[in-house]
C-alpha cells in the first residue's frame, strides 16, 4: 500500500508536468491524502493497543512484548503506573496532541483517562511520588489527597507524602491536568470535575512550596518552611566547605538539577495563561528573580546544581559535590532569556554576559565543558559514590565513569547563539517570528509534509499487526512509551500539515 501511494505521487507529478500544470502547494497536499489516511489508521490502531495495556488509564515506561515484565525507572507491577516522563503525563499529552490533530474524541478519552489516573494518585502535599499504585493493599502506603480528613494525624504521618519536583515529575502531571481541563471547560462530568480539582489543588501547593526567594526544593512534604531559615540573599561561595560527602538530607535544597526549577517556572506560566490567574505568573517571575540571585560571584559567575538555605552550593548525592555546574547553568541562562521574552524586563538578561564570559574561559575543548568545576580553583572535578571527588574521570570507579554525564556541550553553544540572536534582532522580532510559525502558509505546510514523509512511512511500516511499535534498547525489545509518543507526534504533525 505504501509503494502504491508513492507510485501515485510520481504519476501525479508526471501527469502534471506533461499537461503543463503547475504543481502547487495545494496539489501536493491533495496528493498526500492517501498517506494521511494511512497515518490516521496507524494512530488509531496504536492507540487502541496502548489503551488495552493501561492500568487505570495510566502507563509505565516500558513493557516486555509478552507484558510479563514492566518497568518505570525501576521494575514495576501490573497495578502501578509511572509519573516521571516518559510515563503517564507524557502519554496523556501524546493522546491530547492526537485529539488536536484529528478532533477524534477517542484520543481525548485516552488523555482524560491518563489525567484521571493522576488525579486519583495525587498526594496530600499536592504533587506526586514517582509512581502510583492502585493495589488496595499497597496504596495505603501513601497519604493521598483523598485521604485528607479521613485519617488520624498519627496514621497520616506514617504514610508517604513527598511531592517530587525532580525529573519533571509533579510539574509534568500538572501540565497534563491543565491541558485536559482546558479542553473540557464547563463539563460537570465527575471525572472532569475531579481533574479540575486536582489541578487547582496541585497548583495551590506548588505556590506554597515556593521559598521566599523564589526557589523550590527538590522534594516537599507539604509543610511550610520558617522564612527565617531561608533568607533572601544573593548566592555566595562559602569560606570553607567539606570536600567529602556529609550525607545531609538535600531534599529541601534549592534545586536546578534536571531542570527542576525551570519546570516549576514554565508550569506556572502555562497555568497563568490557561487560567488567567496573575498569582501564577507572579510566582513564575519570582522564580526568575531566584535565578538572578543564584548566580555565583566572580570569578565563577555560573550556577550550582543545588544550594543550601544560605544560598551556598551544597552536596546532593555522593557523586554531586558543591560546584559550578555547566549543564545546569546552561538551563538557567535559557530560562532567563525566555523570561525576558515573556516580560520584556532586561533584568533577566543582565546575568548572561558575565556567565557567557565564564563559559568561554572554562572550555576544556572547543564547545565542550566539564559538567562540574571546583569552587575557587575552577578546575574540572568528577564525583564518585565513595563521597569524594577527583580531578580526572579515569580516577573514578568504572561504574561512575560511564554512569553519569561528566563532559559535553550541554546545549551551551545553542544558548549563547540564542542570546546573541535575541540581542541582535530584538524581542519584538523574535516574538513576531514565533507567532508566524504558529500559522504556516500552505506552501510551508506542503514543504513540512514532504520533509516528514520518510518518518511517516517508517512509523506506518514499523507498527506490527497487534498495533505495537517494538523498540530495541537496554534490556532487549520492548514496548516503550517514548517510542509511541514520538511516532504519534510525527503522525499528528503530518496529518495537520496536509489538512
Amino acid at each position: 500500500m505504501q509503494n502504491k501511494a508513492g507510485a501515485n505521487m510520481k504519476i501525479f507529478s508526471l501527469m502534471a508536468a506533461g499537461l503543463g500544470i503547475a504543481v502547487t502547494a495545494g496539489s501536493v497536499l491533495r496528493a498526500a491524502e492517501p498517506l494521511a489516511a494511512q497515518a490516521r489508521a496507524t494512530m488509531e490502531k496504536a492507540t487502541v493497543f496502548m489503551q488495552s495495556i493501561a492500568t487505570e488509564g495510566g502507563y509505565l515506561w516500558r513493557y516486555s512484548t509478552d507484558l510479563q515484565e514492566r518497568a518505570g525507572e525501576n521494575q514495576a507491577t501490573a497495578t502501578q503506573i509511572w509519573v516521571q516522563p516518559p510515563g503517564t503525563p507524557s502519554m496523556g499529552m501524546a493522546f491530547l496532541r492526537a485529539y488536536e490533530a484529528t478532533n477524534d474524541g477517542r484520543y481525548l478519552e485516552a488523555a482524560k483517562a491518563a489525567a484521571d489516573a493522576l488525579a486519583v494518585g495525587q498526594l496530600a502535599s499536592g504533587g506526586w511520588d514517582y509512581l502510583v499504585d492502585f493495589d488496595p493493599a499497597q496504596s495505603v502506603r501513601w497519604y493521598r489527597r483523598s485521604d485528607v480528613g479521613q485519617l488520624a494525624a498519627a496514621d497520616a504521618a506514617k504514610r508517604r507524602n513527598i511531592s517530587t519536583f525532580d525529573d519533571d515529575n509533579t510539574q509534568s502531571a500538572l501540565r497534563l491536568l491543565l491541558a485536559v481541563a482546558d479542553v473540557s471547560k464547563g463539563s460537570r462530568e465527575s471525572r472532569d470535575v475531579r481533574i479540575r480539582e486536582a489541578r487547582d489543588y496541585g497548583l495551590t501547593k506548588l505556590l506554597a512550596a515556593q521559598r521566599p526567594n523564589g526557589g523550590w526544593p527538590q522534594r516537599w512534604e507539604g509543610v511550610a518552611v520558617d522564612p527565617k531559615k531561608y533568607p533572601v540573599k544573593p548566592a555566595g561561595i562559602p569560606a570553607a566547605w567539606s570536600r567529602t560527602h556529609q550525607k545531609e538530607n538535600y531534599n529541601g535544597y534549592y534545586t536546578l538539577n534536571d531542570n527542576t526549577h525551570r519546570d516549576c517556572v514554565m508550569t506556572l506560566l502555562e497555568a497563568a495563561k490557561r487560567l488567567g490567574k496573575p498569582e501564577y505568573r507572579a510566582a513564575a517571575l519570582r522564580g526568575g528573580d531566584f535565578l538572578i540571585a543564584a548566580q555565583l560571584p566572580e570569578p565563577q559567575p555560573g550556577w550550582a546544581q543545588q544550594y543550601n538555605p544560605q544560598m551556598e552550593p551544597a552536596w546532593a548525592r555522593a557523586f554531586e559535590p558543591p560546584s559550578v555546574c555547566s549543564n545546569e547553568g546552561g538551563g538557567a541562562m535559557r530560562l532567563l532569556i525566555d523570561l525576558y521574552l515573556e516580560t520584556g524586563e532586561k533584568k533577566f538578561l543582565a546575568p548572561l554576559p558575565r556567565a557567557i564570559a565564564w563559559y568561554r574561559r572554562s572550555e576544556i575543548a572547543p564547545g565542550t565543558w566539564a559538567r562540574m568545576y571546583e569552587l575557587g580553583t575552577n578546575q574540572p572535578i568528577y564525583g564518585d559514590r565513595d563521597g569524594k571527588y577527583y580531578y580526572r574521570v579515569e580516577e573514578l570507579s568504572p561504574e561512575r565513569q560511564t554512569g553519569y554525564s561528566w563532559k559535553g556541550s550541554y546545549g551551551v553553544p545553542a544558548v549563547i547563539a540564542f542570546y546573541d540572536e535575541v540581542v541582535r534582532a530584538g524581542r519584538e522580532s523574535i516574538l513576531a517570528k514565533r507567532k508566524a510559525e504558529t500559522a504556516p502558509t500552505e506552501k510551508q505546510r506542503a514543504s513540512r509534509a514532504k520533509a516528514l514523509e520518510p518518518r511517516v512511512r517508517a512509523a506506518i511500516a514499523g507498527l506490527d499487526p497487534q498495533g505495537r511499535w517494538i523498540a530495541s534498547g537496554k534490556g532487549g525489545d520492548a514496548i516503550r512509551m517514548e517510542t509511541f509518543a514520538a511516532n504519534l507526534r510525527t503522525l499528528c504533525e503530518y496529518v495537520e500539515a496536509v489538512k
